[in-house]
């Protein structure tokens, strides 16, 4: 692997610097499947928060539901964006550190984006290259629902490995959570392009928000773009041409958006062409979100 690749993802962005933690980060466990389950014992899914003592959590792997404080938010993404956000709240809930055994109340309530960024932000800490990646997992439901995952680099085996550290899964899923093979994830460009070419059902990916079909590809094309280029937006931003503006795109919008795609079916190997789109495609960079809109660019 390219040095200059290897060294890119060392890099903190913005969602993944851990300000004054890092230290506190570097002694925690090496081993990624035991850091990963340390992790999960810090966090609680909003869904598994909203489903209480069933479904995934009805051994109480998660911790009793019935604990959690009644005032507090029933999820945390929108005041929790950053890793040192994240860390800063656990820590100021108990200040003895990540412990295997915090209580239920002293958690916080985050989806799979901010777990990915935790564990981005960890390995970085400890001088292990690590991405942010976003897609759909076909293993949850009979759908495959958008989710975001990470790939650390391994030196030994010389290769990314795979990994979804959003929860404690059973064998069902019937693959290694730490290790997982490639084609048990539809990463974000081959599921556009699946699609753009009718082989793949668009009605089969949905994001958490009920939406169906090439749009929130559409968006996962782009939140897997930033990432690749260690910028993990947030759920509710995206390039302002397109943010609530699907309808107005055009087939030549869908044919650029194919470019990119296919570039990013192997983001190692084109990795100069990406980070030249990055730096020279304005519109590809120029987010909105829910407090900046178009009058706001110049």
């Amino acid at each position: 692997m390219d040095k200059k690749i290897l060294d890119h993802y060392l890099q903190f962005g913005t969602f993944t610097n851990p300000g004054c933690y890092k230290e506190f980060l570097q002694n925690l466990p090496d081993d990624v499947k035991e850091l990963g389950n340390l992790i999960s014992h810090q966090i609680i899914h909003r869904v598994t928060l909203k489903e209480g003592n069933t479904k995934a959590n009805r051994d109480l792997r998660y911790g009793d539901m019935k604990k959690y404080p009644w005032h507090r938010l029933r999820c945390e993404d929108d005041v929790l964006p950053t890793s040192v956000s994240m860390i800063s709240e656990l820590l100021r809930f108990d200040d003895r550190g990540f412990l295997p055994d915090r209580k239920v109340e002293n958690k916080i309530v985050v989806t799979c984006r901010f777990v990915a960024i935790l564990m981005a932000s960890i390995l970085k800490s400890k001088n292990i290259p690590c991405r942010v990646r976003s897609g759909f997992a076909p293993y949850f439901n009979n759908y495959s629902g958008d989710h975001w995952i990470n790939q650390y680099w391994d030196s030994k085996k010389e290769k990314w490995i795979t990994f979804d550290a959003d929860g404690f899964f059973d064998k069902s899923i019937g693959f290694d959570q730490y290790d997982m093979p490639e084609n048990k994830f539809d990463w974000a460009a081959n599921t556009w392009l699946g699609i753009r070419s009718k082989k793949l059902d668009a009605n089969n990916f949905r994001n958490a928000d009920g939406s169906v079909g090439l749009m929130p590809v559409l968006w996962a094309i782009f939140y897997d773009f930033h990432s690749l280029m260690n910028n993990e937006i947030l759920y509710n931003q995206m390039p302002s041409y397109i943010y609530f503006k699907f309808d107005k795109l055009t087939e030549k919008d869908f044919e650029e958006i194919d470019e990119l795609a296919k570039l990013m079916l192997e983001p190692d190997k084109n990795f100069d062409e990406l980070v030249k789109i990055w730096n020279t495609k304005k519109k590809f960079r120029i987010l909105n979100g829910p407090l900046i809109g178009d009058s706001d660019h110049f």
